[in-house]
């Protein structure tokens, strides 16, 4: 089983960061903060539909401040979803405002509604920790999900993420008569593949949804991440592999019970095909090399963590040049460029986990 961090430290926004967020119109000037946020009066749990806890609490705020507040708000839901165009905004109004009490950079998250038809959205004000923005926009860069976040000062404003629950999902959905489970299967080993080339950690069935696609008479799946706080932090290589997660386990079967060894070799060299691809487009290589260059320039874990990553990765790719990188974006620069010279990574089952 993998295990991580007990508790990882905040990285603030170094400049060549901030200079990348600026160029790529991800740093803007906001009309509130995270920190005006904690203005509330008090708070109260919030209870889900079947009586439980779910260690978010709904916040409430003085008559005073409540009006600029919840205006604010959906000035951000313009701005994250419409280019700032406040038109949109009309028809919106603020249910809730929740705050996640046991999280480590404990978020709020926003409920709005559209009064017309009582469709509603959630958008997350966190604040702003270097890797979970690194993580972030990797993730818009190098998968196949798009994501919009902003950041000003030490805030960072982030768009929802629809899908079921990972956890949700192995619970309640595994035993669908609907279930492809071959196509399950293959998408959590591409899932696999990918938070292993980008160094994305903490991918157990809790930090990721799953997307149900219907298409004609088949149903297809997609794998997102939701959590990003563990991108390029840890120094083991098991941690950015979902397959070493024992809550992923019931997934995991699927493939050991549906997949031979000559299919997840496929599928692990489409992934990594499709992630030279995007290293190579006109339209987001650029952005990938000048976020790797802002990576190489800052500390984003412990120089010992740095080490041990590299280590393992040596091991894993059977590949020296790791043994020469000495900062995390150094290592994530080499494991993607391997994605165009070597088509698959060692099959390296004796790693530490």
């Amino acid at each position: 089983m993998a295990i991580i961090s007990k508790k990882k430290k905040i990285y603030s926004i170094a400049p060549p960061l901030r200079k990348y967020l600026k160029n790529q119109n991800r740093d803007m000037d906001l009309p509130i903060s995270y920190e005006d946020l904690h203005r509330f009066n008090t708070s109260i749990a919030l209870i889900d539909k079947t009586g439980r806890d779910t260690l978010w609490e709904t916040v409430l705020y003085a008559q005073s401040d409540m009006s600029s507040i919840h205006h604010n708000l959906k000035k951000i839901y313009a701005l994250l979803k419409s280019a700032g165009d406040v038109s949109v905004i009309e028809h919106l109004y603020i249910d809730r405002i929740d705050l996640c009490v046991y999280g480590n950079t404990k978020p709020f998250r926003v409920r709005i509604v559209n009064k017309i038809n009582d469709l509603f959205d959630y958008f997350y004000i966190k604040i702003a920790d270097a890797s979970r923005i690194y993580g972030l926009e990797l993730e818009h860069l190098i998968s196949p999900n798009k994501i919009n976040f902003l950041v000003h000062g030490d805030t960072l404003v982030e768009e929802h993420i629809q899908g079921i629950p990972g956890d949700d999902f192995i619970k309640n959905h595994l035993n669908d008569k609907s279930l492809n489970e071959m196509r399950l299967a293959k998408e959590f080993v591409k899932f696999n593949e990918r938070c292993l080339v980008r160094l994305l950690g903490d991918m157990h069935s809790s930090n990721f949804v799953i997307e149900v696609i219907p298409d004609f008479d088949e149903i297809h799946y997609r794998i997102r991440a939701i959590d990003f706080d563990q991108q390029c932090f840890e120094g083991r290589a098991a941690i950015y592999m979902p397959q070493y997660y024992k809550q992923n386990n019931p997934i995991i079967n699927l493939g050991l019970k549906r997949m031979a060894h000559e299919l997840e070799v496929q599928y692990q060299r489409e992934e990594r095909s499709l992630i030279a691809t995007r290293l190579r487009s006109k339209s987001s290589g650029p952005a990938i090399k000048n976020l790797l260059v802002a990576m190489m320039e800052d500390e984003i874990a412990p120089y010992e963590k740095v080490v041990s990553l590299r280590e393992d990765l040596t091991k894993v790719y059977e590949d020296d040049v790791f043994l020469k990188c000495h900062s995390m974006g150094e290592i994530l620069t080499h494991s993607l460029k391997l994605t165009i010279r070597k088509p698959i990574r060692k099959k390296y089952s004796s790693i530490k986990i």
